[in-house]
């Protein structure tokens, strides 16, 4: 599945979605906001109502193509976070794209609840909100409490706090000669 993809379900994160989508459209990346119902609209864990672009019972998709530059992003909150793990078709659809040599990313709970069904995540090294390393470790990922972390094609982030320290780290996946840009226009210190 080629291009950048954010998901968004009914209590997902505002900063860690709509933080991750504006580092990444400052790097020139394009992104889709995808709602993985047929509504046109998520509401955010703040009750924020934020229009989709995409809805996924809608989507054509092809994985021809695809490449360790094209993402699947999952933003954490709850309870979006278990919306996403407990959509059957969006897991299946991300077991697909990392299969065809995509990559994902998860921040805060979503990658405990969503990547740890992931095949192919035993050995990854991963991060995420305090509480949620249970279901990587018991997938055979190895928990690291850092802000975020790149291991292989993929890529996670610890929580709302560090959701900047995650765009970044796609973006250094996807467009590495953009980060140090995105940085300074953000006035972010080095890591």
């Amino acid at each position: 599945m080629k291009g950048i993809y954010i998901f968004l379900a009914d209590g997902f994160e505002d900063v860690e979605a709509l933080g991750t989508n504006d580092v990444l459209r400052r790097a020139g990346l394009s992104t889709t906001l995808v709602g993985i119902s047929d509504d046109p609209f998520a509401q955010s864990s703040h009750g924020i109502c934020v229009g989709v672009e995409a809805n996924l019972p809608y989507m054509e998709i092809d994985h021809e193509g695809t490449s360790e530059k094209d993402v699947l992003i999952f933003p954490g909150g709850m309870p979006g976070s278990r919306h996403l793990a407990q959509c059957k078709p969006l897991v299946k659809l991300m077991q697909e794209h990392y299969d065809a040599g995509g990559s994902v990313a998860a921040i805060c709970a979503a990658p405990g609840l969503v990547l740890s069904q992931l095949k192919g995540i035993s050995g990854a090294d991963v991060t995420c909100f305090d509480g949620f390393e249970s279901y990587l470790e018991q997938a055979g990922a190895h928990f690291a409490p850092k802000a975020s972390v790149c291991s292989g094609r993929i890529i996670t982030g610890r929580s709302a706090g560090h959701a900047l320290s995650f765009g970044l780290k796609i973006v250094e996946k996807i467009r590495p000669e953009k980060v140090d840009e995105v940085r300074q226009a953000l006035y972010l210190e080095t890591e």
